[in-house]
């Protein structure tokens, strides 16, 4: 339980004042509907807003999104900005251990009724081709030197591989990939736990599912995303599985000691970092950007994967079913990037932990294709519920360094779901939406039930009227694979 003060700006919008604790160099912001803040005051991820607040070099505010809960050192659903021109830092904590864990979004020319009897088969057929589950293994076997290549080139090595095409990397943030990435400042452990698991999907909250789209909001940003009602399409959720976790690792011991050598005056020590022009940081960024890349490269074998599946299952090539991709977006990681900040253009590293950047209308960063709308943004829900394809706002960038939210968030603990949650009832629900379920352990099954996320419809009209991302589309599960 959270009991600190949480002032009113409007509707949507919450402030924990400045003068909260000793140490906060700005406010937090919190956004949030009535309905969630009941459940953010349940938990005392607010509390790690106040201390994000504290950063050395943080500007405009310590921010979260309707779907924050409790993280490492940041919340998760929290961004922050900080500036290296005013002794700005890079903390670990406020990207997380699964670093670019992100989501993309595949739209097919298949229609519901075309898909409807085979979605039992294309379920056996993906959770067989698509390794998941804890430890698992890919079917990506390379050596250490072409390791190091997938770490520099990120999705773009997977498609030089053919598993995919130019215009997947155009559909991606950064391209599919950061090109000053630095694989020589990685460590052996890190490269030891990434060489099995490239192309897996992983455990937890991680998941591919044939979804169909339910209902339009925005005619004119779903006819850009090539989005209509009844349309069959994939979301792919996953991120840098071990080789991510280990970076993680790595940098924090290393972050704890700069605490001491910079003298840094931190409320919680898992807030650990360095500032942005120490080798420290250089190093770190350089791995991070690595990590990232694995993940970008990840998403896109699982992409090949996915296509092989439909393929195999109709009887015809990917590309006659026009299984393109729609957006790639990172939830998190730390990136630099221009911003607004009392007028005056500025050189920001922005974390973005749980968090969606959602750069709005005519922004050069995002593809040409979606200048008009603003950029996609992907927002999945639970297996039991819907997901939402929503579009960036100019509002985003002024008020949130471009970003929203990123998922429903958390309700309860994994080991409170698997208290709580019996699995026969779970599978009785879902059985009754409809929804195919393909997964590696029942376990998973229990922890990652609809009733241990907030619902998302919740989340996401916050960020709607908000202002910071609007609805484009609702799309509905037809068959999830977990792992």
């Amino acid at each position: 339980m959270w009991n600190g003060p949480l002032e009113q700006i409007n509707e949507y919008t919450f402030r924990i004042p400045q003068n909260y604790k000793s140490g906060m160099r700005v406010e937090g912001r919190l956004y949030a509907g009535e309905r969630l803040l009941a459940d953010i005051r349940q938990d005392r991820a607010p509390e790690q807003v106040a201390n994000v607040a504290c950063l050395p070099g943080i500007v405009g505010a310590s921010l979260a999104m309707p779907d924050i809960h409790w993280g490492y050192g940041f919340p998760i659903g929290g961004v922050a900005a900080t500036d290296p021109e005013d002794d700005g830092v890079i903390a670990p904590g406020g990207i997380g251990y699964d670093i670019n864990c992100g989501v993309r979004f595949l739209r097919t020319t298949l229609m519901k009724e075309e898909v409807t009897s085979s979605i039992s088969a294309l379920a056996d057929a993906l959770s067989q081709m698509i390794p998941s589950g804890v430890g698992s293994k890919g079917k990506v076997r390379i050596s250490g030197k072409e390791e190091k290549k997938l770490l520099a080139q990120g999705a773009r090595w997977a498609v030089r591989q053919g598993m995919g095409v130019e215009h997947d990397l155009e559909m991606c943030e950064e391209h599919g990939g950061f090109q000053d990435a630095d694989p020589d400042v990685v460590s052996e452990r890190a490269y030891a736990r990434g060489k099995p698991q490239s192309g897996t999907l992983g455990s937890g909250n991680h998941f591919l599912e044939v979804q169909v789209v339910d209902e339009i909001y925005d005619l004119q940003a779903a006819a850009v995303m090539g989005i209509s009602p009844g349309q069959i399409g994939v979301m792919i959720h996953t991120g840098s599985r071990g080789f991510g976790y280990q970076v993680c690792a790595d940098s924090l011991k290393v972050m704890a000691q700069c605490v001491v050598k910079y003298r840094l005056d931190l409320p919680d020590r898992q807030l650990a970092c360095a500032p942005l022009n120490s080798p420290e940081a250089r190093r770190y960024l350089g791995a991070m950007r690595c990590a990232a890349n694995y993940a970008w490269a990840n998403r896109q074998v699982l992409t090949h994967l996915t296509r092989e599946g439909f393929e195999k299952i109709f009887g015809q090539g990917w590309s006659k079913m026009g299984m393109n991709l729609v957006y790639d977006v990172a939830h998190n990681i730390a990136k630099m990037e221009t911003h607004l900040i009392q007028g005056q253009k500025k050189t920001l590293c922005v974390h973005r932990k749980g968090a969606t950047r959602a750069f709005g209308p005519g922004n050069p960063e995002i593809p040409e294709r979606y200048r008009d709308i603003g950029q996609p943004v992907i927002i999945p829900g639970d297996m039991g519920r819907v997901s939402f394809l929503l579009a960036g706002t100019k509002k985003a960038e002024q008020e949130t360094f471009g970003s929203t939210c990123h998922g429903a968030g958390r309700l309860k603990s994994r080991k409170e779901a698997t208290r709580t949650v019996q699995l026969s009832r779970l599978m009785s629900d879902l059985k009754q939406k409809n929804i195919e379920v393909r997964a590696a352990g029942k376990a998973t099954l229990v922890e990652e039930a609809p009733a241990a996320y907030k619902d998302v419809n919740d989340v996401v009209n916050v960020v709607h009227q908000a202002g910071i991302a609007r609805k484009v589309a609702r799309l509905r599960p037809l068959c999830v694979v977990k792992g």
